[in-house]
């Protein structure tokens, strides 16, 4: 039951993982920069990184836990950053 856990929350990971590079590749490379976040470059090289490890390793390993931490940082905060100052304000 535990390596099905873990196989089923790596998958999900990767989801995201791919979601997330897939994302960034689509970005202009200037509103990385504009919200003070490290350059489009970069952020591809982690994001692929850090999925190509979760291809690797599973969540349960170091490198598996470190890629999830970076894919959530990036969902959770330079995505909805990068998202909003290409549309504009939404009110």
């Amino acid at each position: 039951m535990q390596q099905l856990t873990l196989m089923v929350l790596t998958a999900v990971a990767i989801g995201g993982g791919v979601f997330s590079f897939v994302h960034a590749l689509r970005q202009r490379p200037d509103a990385f920069t504009a919200v003070d976040k490290l350059t489009k470059p970069v952020w591809v090289a982690i994001l692929a990184a850090a999925t190509f490890f979760l291809f690797v390793f599973t969540v349960g390993s170091i490198f598996g836990l470190a890629a999830v931490v970076a894919i959530g940082v990036y969902l959770a905060d330079v995505r909805p950053k990068v998202d909003e100052v290409q549309s504009g304000p939404r009110w």
